[in-house]
């Protein structure tokens, strides 16, 4: 046992140290973009929190994925409190430390372990199917080709395979208590037992062996996990709370404007405010063309993004047959991001010659979006692709001067006449007099 506790302590600080190194990797890269702005209406915020990022409130105006995602969900979450009695059971060398403590409420825990264990199980087989043999059309577009896919996939099959070793793991158990000294008698465990007399014919030395591989299996499985989160869209599953914590709390329909620019425009329609204006500052650059103009909060909601689709299924343009894609407006945005990262690591110059729009996000799909909110209103996390879109979009027109024709005729008539058609403000209300 000595050995196996080195062994385990080991492994255990190896996963911790790479971990950490990837954690601030990823703090490093998210920290890229702008600062973000002091927040407010905190209590709202925590609201949004419990609501979305908890409770999963938007999750389910689509039941069968929801409730899916629910189990997968809880029951990662509570079976780790089985991963951290078995922390500290490689730590110390015990075996079933919380059994003593809980007492005859311990086989009651481990038994509702156990059927989130199997929901677990159950969910993902049924989630692989959808993605891989119904092909749902949101979880099968050009974006998810090569690693997104085989990500989703590594996750549930990896899910599947612990809940499976941790199945073992106690049937095994239950097989040796009271056959071998280190084994203490806890009770039944109902699914387990159900289980238990398939491995009733074994040897103590065979059930021993299967006990360790579930063990070890488990607890590898679970620091591997750890390691490789950072790089993959489950991420989410740490990031969504801060994610929704800093959502836009503004009406749906509400558009950032640029500060400078708004106090140019109300100068212009009230020359009175010129004198009590302060001294303009210099705009380093109108909108955004990489990453580092975005704000630190559109490149947390890159990192948060589920690649669930929702974002692009609930798209007007999308669905009529335009390049864009919300969502793959965010797995750009976390890629390039990543690139950059990546430069950093290998002391490469930031500046690569690539950027966000242009390597990454055409301007085609950036002037298709109609700024109608449904991809915001559609994410279960309150991700805002638009906000990312807008600023694009304005550096393409205020920087480059790329706006279609019947843009610029329309930006004229804005400037002109204050509103988009070609006609004098004090006509407009002359249909009215006419009927």
């Amino acid at each position: 046992m000595l050995t196996q506790q080195i062994a385990f302590i080991l492994l255990l600080i190896a996963a911790i140290y790479t971990a950490y190194r990837s954690t601030r990797k990823l703090i490093r890269n998210i920290s890229l973009g702008k600062p973000m702005e002091a927040v407010d209406r905190v209590n709202e915020r925590i609201k949004l929190v419990v609501l979305n990022a908890l409770g999963q409130r938007k999750m389910f105006t689509r039941p069968i994925p929801a409730i899916l995602h629910f189990f997968v969900y809880v029951g990662f979450v509570i079976i780790n409190i089985e991963v951290l009695e078995i922390i500290l059971d490689g730590i110390t060398g015990h075996h079933r430390l919380f059994a003593p403590i809980l007492g005859r409420f311990y086989p009651i825990l481990i038994s509702s372990f156990e059927f989130l264990g199997i929901m677990v199980l159950l969910s993902c087989a049924i989630l692989l199917y959808r993605r891989n043999v119904l092909k749902v059309k949101r979880l099968n577009m050009p974006e998810l080709s090569n690693f997104p896919r085989i990500d989703a996939n590594i996750i549930l099959v990896t899910e599947i395979i612990l809940m499976s070793a941790f199945l073992l793991l106690d049937t095994a158990d239950l097989n040796l208590q009271g056959k071998h000294e280190h084994y203490i008698v806890t009770g039944n465990f109902f699914f387990s037992g159900m289980f238990k007399p398939a491995l009733a014919g074994l040897s103590v030395p065979a059930l021993v062996v299967l006990e360790r591989i579930g063990w070890w299996f488990h607890i590898i499985g679970i620091c591997a996990f750890a390691n490789y989160l950072p790089y993959s869209k489950h991420l989410h599953i740490i990031l969504s709370f801060p994610t929704t914590f800093y959502s836009k709390l503004e009406s749906k329909g509400k558009m950032q404007n640029m500060p400078d620019v708004e106090r140019e425009v109300q100068i212009m329609l009230n020359p009175a405010l010129a004198s009590s204006a302060e001294a303009p500052t210099e705009v380093g650059r109108f909108g955004a063309k990489d990453v580092m103009d975005l704000s630190r909060r559109d490149l947390l909601a890159a990192y948060s993004c589920t690649e669930c689709g929702r974002c692009t299924a609930a798209c007007p343009a999308n669905i009529t047959g335009k390049l864009l894609s919300p969502r793959k407006i965010m797995m750009a945005t976390r890629d390039r991001s990543e690139e950059i990262g990546r430069n950093l690591d290998a002391k490469k110059d930031i500046n690569d010659g690539k950027s966000l729009l242009g390597d990454y996000i055409t301007q085609e799909e950036i002037l298709a979006c109609t700024s109608c909110q449904a991809c915001v209103e559609a994410c279960p996390i309150n991700i805002d692709p638009l906000s990312i879109i807008l600023q694009l979009r304005r550096y393409t027109i205020m920087e480059e001067a790329k706006s279609p024709s019947g843009w610029n005729a329309m930006f004229g008539n804005i400037e002109n006449n204050q509103a988009p058609w070609q006609f004098s403000p004090s006509d407009r209300f002359k249909w009215a007099e006419e009927e």
